[in-house]
């Protein structure tokens, strides 16, 4: 099994998208990327922490490629907003891509050059690509927040 970490705004509806995938093993909602250990959600929401609200996600590479769990994060949120997807502002929100290794830091880096060269979008994509640190797992209310209430995404 492989491991990937990516924030892409609320994780409620990012792990539901990645929850579904063939070859997506386990999912987990959580903070990563920021100062403070083992920050709460009010802690996160107050923007000072520095944390990505994020999805750590277990997978079995020779059902779904890291590239293809790429294309997914790429084609769901908006990676050109800093630090805002929808309605949710903050730096808790930004899309960012935290790797494991360092050949999941170069495919990220070369699939972020490429959706910039392809003019996809008309604003340059903010995205980070930062080396994965601790993962700190979201309160259990937050994990499969979706699922939970009967929902396959959130409703802007």
């Amino acid at each position: 099994m492989a491991q990937a970490t990516f924030g892409a705004g609320c994780f409620w509806g990012v792990e539901e998208l990645f929850r579904n995938i063939e070859g997506v093993t386990a999912t987990a909602v959580g903070y990563m990327g920021g100062q403070k250990e083992n920050p709460t959600y009010q802690e996160v929401c107050t923007d000072e922490t520095g944390h990505a609200e994020v999805v750590d996600l277990e997978f079995d590479p020779t059902q779904v490629s890291y590239d293809q769990l790429l294309d997914i994060f790429w084609e769901n949120h908006n990676p050109t907003t800093l630090n805002r997807q929808g309605p949710d502002m903050g730096s808790q929100y930004r899309s960012a891509i935290f790797y494991h290794t360092p050949e999941q830091r170069e495919i990220a880096e070369k699939s972020k050059r490429e959706l910039n060269a392809s003019g996809r979008w008309k604003d340059p994509v903010v995205t980070v690509i930062e080396e994965a640190k601790t993962f700190y797992r979201g309160e259990e209310y937050h994990q499969r927040y979706l699922q939970k209430r009967g929902q396959s995404s959130c409703q802007i």
